[in-house]
């Protein structure tokens, strides 16, 4: 019985400092992510399809980002120049 007291003392200190993970989305980010969603395809009035329908932009949103955050250059073999001489001082 002891355990089981200290057990839920433990959760009662750690439930907290887990509970400020979950950070609210502004309006205006709202707005963003269904805009984005419309972009993709989705229509809110359209209920005919619902859960096909937004599950489709989603995943198409979600490939846009993926597509937009990955790691490395999507220039290959490009190069830049200013055009001006170099010097060699700095």
């Amino acid at each position: 019985m002891k355990s089981l007291i200290n057990i839920a003392f433990a959760v009662a200190l750690v439930a907290p400092s887990l509970s400020h993970a979950a950070v609210p989305l502004t309006r205006a980010q709202v707005r963003a992510e269904l805009i984005d969603l419309e972009d993709a395809g989705y229509n809110p009035i359209d209920d005919d399809n619902y859960p096909q329908n937004l599950e489709h932009a989603q995943a198409i949103v979600a490939q846009q980002n993926k597509a937009n955050n990955a790691y490395g250059s999507d220039t290959a073999g490009a190069s830049q120049s200013s055009g001006m001489a170099q010097t060699g001082e700095k």
